[in-house]
């Protein structure tokens, strides 16, 4: 890594809510972009300088948002460094509402969280619940149990016949059932679709047997390749087209522009792909940021 890294915030356990607990972060020691550009934001966008929000995020996959094998009271991962340093920028802390991967957006507006950065996928669907600040490519991988006895190769025919695990909520879902008038046109059973709350889950399923794949960001499907070598592989990559985004409160447009002008001084000062490589991601997956509404 050409710069040192991002010092992670030290987190604070607090109160027990229903899938977890919230966790306080204490300010980060240093700047998480330019100093100066950073000032100029918090001078502009006063009203969360001082502030403590809420971040609403499925804490189940690795690399990006987890517990801490190490210290329970802690999460870790790239989308928890990247708010903490987009928090700093802006001058809030965040603190962690743990919830399921469907509650994101409702939690979000319900007015329990201030804001949802946890590898979720800006769609136009999506964007009916909230504003997205997109920040990430989308590549999937399709995990596989080892040796692939089922052939599966892609989101396409060979799914026919298949079990998969797949997260309630998540963009997979309906690309795999639009296979199955396909599968019936073409004389082959239809596939099955098995709802869980959380990646873990999808890859025990797998595991366990009682599933034939698992599509998800191909981050995540190489981390469970690499924790379960002799029992999972990765089939193949796919290109989705989306790209994850960092999801706010569609009433609040001042917030929306102050986060995503924050992530665009994060990303100037080399943050956010120090990040990626700090969290063994793929440095492919960066991009400029922009901002997905429904409208």
């Amino acid at each position: 890594m050409a710069r040192a890294s991002l010092p992670r915030r030290k987190l604070m356990l607090g109160a027990a809510i229903a899938f977890g607990l919230v966790v306080v972060a204490a300010p980060l020691s240093a700047q998480a972009a330019a100093p100066a550009a950073c000032a100029a934001l918090q001078e502009k966008y006063p009203d969360w300088k001082g502030k403590t929000l809420v971040n609403a995020i499925n804490p189940h996959t690795p690399g990006y948002e987890t517990i801490d094998p190490k210290n329970p009271s802690k999460y870790i991962g790239f989308d928890i460094d990247l708010g903490e340093a987009i928090g700093e920028c802006l001058g809030f802390k965040l603190t962690y509402k743990p919830v399921t991967f469907a509650a994101l957006l409702t939690t979000l507006a319900a007015g329990q969280a201030d804001i949802v950065i946890s590898d979720i996928y800006a769609t136009k669907e999506r964007a009916k619940a909230a504003d997205f600040i997109t920040y990430s490519k989308v590549f999937d991988g399709v995990l596989v149990a080892k040796g692939n006895p089922k052939g599966i190769n892609g989101i396409n025919m060979s799914l026919c016949g298949a079990a998969a695990a797949e997260n309630t909520g998540y963009v997979e879902v309906p690309l795999i059932q639009a296979l199955i008038p396909e599968c019936k046109k073409a004389g082959k059973p239809e596939p099955t679709i098995q709802l869980y709350d959380n990646n873990a889950n999808c890859i025990q399923a797998i595991l366990a047997g009682r599933a034939d794949t698992y599509i998800n960001d191909v981050n995540t499907v190489d981390s469970a390749v690499k924790a379960y070598p002799d029992k999972l592989e990765k089939a193949i990559a796919v290109t989705i087209p989306y790209s994850v985004g960092i999801a706010v409160p569609k009433n609040k447009p001042k917030f929306r522009d102050a986060v995503l002008a924050a992530l665009i001084e994060v990303q100037k000062a080399g943050t956010h792909m120090e990040l990626l490589k700090k969290h063994g991601l793929d440095v492919n997956n960066f991009k400029e940021p922009d901002i997905l509404t429904a409208d």
